[in-house]
């Protein structure tokens, strides 16, 4: 089930944070600044039997979203969890009336692009020594279509 992150998941999500991302995760600060201050920020969580398997972090900047973080428990990989997180992102933008879903990705991390190109993503430009460990990344991006919400008219 994919809800909305709370702050009681905060001590799951970092711990899954950083054992996905040990070379550069971010920082509980990071976190609650996106939960608690950042308007443009929406996180997610993937929750099955009361267990954090992933979570999505991106940003709706008016007809403009952006894929800030993601990541899925190594031990539930390969089981379709981050395309559900990403489909809820694509779906969330596309109501928002966004035109474009943009993200940046390791170059190294061929099972993300494998599921971005799967998405429909197309790989934008090259973003040299992007990561603190001077790793370069893609700029890619998705073509949304603009639904609109019909509870709000927007």
């Amino acid at each position: 089930m994919i809800r909305v992150m709370e702050k009681k998941d905060l001590p799951e999500v970092l711990k899954l944070e950083n054992d996905l991302f040990p070379e550069s995760p971010w920082p509980k600060e990071e976190f609650i600044y996106e939960m608690n201050s950042n308007p443009f920020s929406f996180l997610f969580v993937e929750e099955s039997g009361g267990v954090i398997r992933g979570f999505v972090d991106y940003w709706i900047m008016y007809e403009n979203a952006q894929l800030v973080n993601i990541g899925v428990r190594r031990d539930c990989m390969r089981q379709g969890i981050g395309r559900k997180l990403l489909n809820c992102c694509i779906e969330q933008a596309e109501i928002a009336g966004c035109e474009y879903l943009s993200l940046e990705v390791r170059k190294s991390n061929t099972p993300a692009i494998r599921l971005y190109e799967s998405a429909g993503f197309l790989t934008a430009a090259d973003r040299k020594n992007y990561y603190e460990d001077g790793e370069d990344a893609w700029l890619m991006v998705k073509p949304l279509e603009v639904r609109y919400d019909t509870d709000t008219g927007n």
